[in-house]
C-alpha cells in the first residue's frame, strides 16, 4: 500500500510539472515582447563565424538572452536560441570582457552564457 501512495503521489507531481511546462518558443516570444531590451550585440560587432546577433533582456529583475547562431559559417540563415538566469557579470564579461580574457565573443560566448540555457521544450 506504501508503494502504491508513493506512486501515485510521484504521478500527480510529474502530470502538475509537465502541465506548466512552457514552450521554447513561447517563452522567447514572451521575452523578447514583454522584456526590456539591455543591450544588443550584431554580426559586425560579434565578428563571428557562429554569432549573428546576441541580445539580453531584463524581466522581473532576471536576465535573458537570444542567441541567432548561424547555421554555418558563410550561413546567412540562423537558429535562435534562449538563455535563461544569466548573472548580471556573465552578461558584462560576455558583452566587454574580463580580465584574461579572449578577444573572441564566440569563446567569451560559450565561456559566460552557454551554460545558461532554458530548460523548456
Amino acid at each position: 500500500m506504501k508503494k502504491i501512495s508513493v506512486l501515485l503521489v510521484l504521478f500527480f507531481i510529474t502530470f502538475n510539472c509537465a502541465a506548466t511546462t512552457i514552450g521554447c518558443n513561447e517563452l522567447l516570444n514572451f521575452i523578447v515582447s514583454k522584456g526590456y531590451t539591455k543591450s544588443s550585440l550584431s554580426s559586425y560587432v560579434l565578428n563571428s563565424s557562429w554569432l549573428y546577433k546576441v541580445t539580453a533582456y531584463s524581466y522581473n529583475n532576471d536576465i535573458y538572452v537570444v542567441a541567432e547562431v548561424k547555421r554555418s559559417e558563410y550561413s546567412f540563415s540562423t537558429d535562435t536560441y534562449i538563455f535563461c538566469g544569466i548573472l548580471s557579470t556573465a552578461w558584462s564579461n560576455f558583452q566587454y570582457g574580463s580580465y584574461g580574457d579572449s578577444e573572441s565573443y564566440g569563446s567569451r560566448f560559450n565561456k559566460y552564457i552557454m551554460d545558461y540555457k532554458c530548460d523548456c521544450d
